[in-house]
């Protein structure tokens, strides 16, 4: 009978660190179960290398602390809120954000690893050491480690933009819950959301993406793109897409704070909303089968739900508001 070849180390550690995430990040599907079933059963440095990340999950806070505390980490930029939407879990990403940070100095002693942050209605921009930027959507956080041999960047979920450094002798790696992107010097963004959402969009060079998810991780295998290609993978499949200037201007219209809607649905747009203001958005069923469309500034909540009670007066959109910020968008015919 053949078995299957071990993994390399570092692809090893790169399978348990995604697997980890999608454990901490969201509840496992029977495909996604069965996938992860069969993975551990495909070589016996699997299952150990997974109990390792995940071990660290019942005391995060205090692990990370004490790293803090000890000066062994460094984190820039305030801590994420944890309020969960729709668009992800906050509390998760932060979860994952430590397990990676753990293990990363575990796996590889006196490497420095740093926690990335951007809270709730606020972007981030961050130079690494080796000059790369790394600019942060609002209720993202990553873990970054520069190294001699390598630059690995984890994020749960949320949305990176990045401008690499070029420096062949060094790969740099983003690693999510549905996939990695590697790159050695370019211009992209990352949008993830858990396990089930990956959108990378190349500006400048080409990366290598790989997606993750349960359904096609295996048969898709690694993509590659170049300047103005956008790949997006769902549960189900995956999409390429190549942009024209303007789309993707507007794919990246979050760096200044605005949202491009073109005849997007309400639900869609909304959610937009909820994951910059950490705030939880729930919509009906008939306000969600609205579109909307124009430029809006990400940041004015308030304006986007006044305007959308005035321009939608014929399906007669009412806003509610709930203890603790929630709003409620429904159709005044709706219970």
């Amino acid at each position: 009978m053949n078995e299957t070849p071990s993994l390399p180390p570092e692809d090893l550690d790169e399978q348990a660190a995604l697997w980890a995430a999608r454990l901490e990040g969201s509840v496992l599907t029977a495909g996604e179960r069965a996938e992860l079933e069969k993975w551990l059963a495909g070589d016996p440095a699997r299952r150990p290398a997974l109990g390792a990340y995940c071990g660290f999950s019942s005391s995060l806070d205090r692990a990370v602390s004490e790293l803090v505390e000890s000066g062994a980490i460094e984190i820039r930029g305030p801590a994420p809120a944890r309020s969960r939407t729709w668009w992800g879990v906050a509390g998760a990403g932060a979860a994952f954000a430590a397990v990676a940070l753990c293990v990363l100095l575990l796996v590889r002693p006196g490497g420095r690893a740093e926690t990335l942050t951007a809270p709730a209605g606020q972007r981030q921009a961050f130079t690494l050491s080796d000059g790369t930027r790394i600019e942060l959507n609002a209720n993202t956080s990553v873990v970054v480690e520069v190294g001699r041999s390598g630059r690995r960047v984890r994020m749960a979920s949320g949305e990176a933009f990045f401008v690499v450094a070029k420096d062949k002798s060094r790969p740099f790696v983003v690693d999510t819950p549905a996939g990695s992107v590697r790159v050695t010097g370019t211009i992209f963004n990352v949008l993830t959301e858990a396990s089930s959402q990956l959108d990378v969009t190349v500006v400048e060079g080409s990366v290598q993406v790989r997606p993750g998810g349960a359904d096609h991780a295996e048969a898709q295998g690694t993509v590659d793109l170049g300047a103005g290609d956008r790949l997006s993978a769902v549960r189900g499949g995956v999409s390429l897409t190549r942009l024209a200037d303007s789309d993707l201007d507007d794919a990246l219209a979050w760096r200044q704070g605005k949202i491009v809607c073109k005849m997007m649905p309400l639900s869609e747009a909304l959610a937009l909303f909820a994951h910059y203001h950490g705030r939880t958005i729930v919509v009906s069923p008939g306000a969600s089968a609205l579109h909307v469309g124009g430029r809006y500034s990400i940041e004015d909540l308030d304006g986007f739900l006044a305007q959308l009670e005035l321009v939608q007066q014929d399906h007669k959109v009412r806003v509610d508001r709930g203890p603790g910020g929630a709003i409620r968008v429904s159709l005044a015919a709706e219970p």
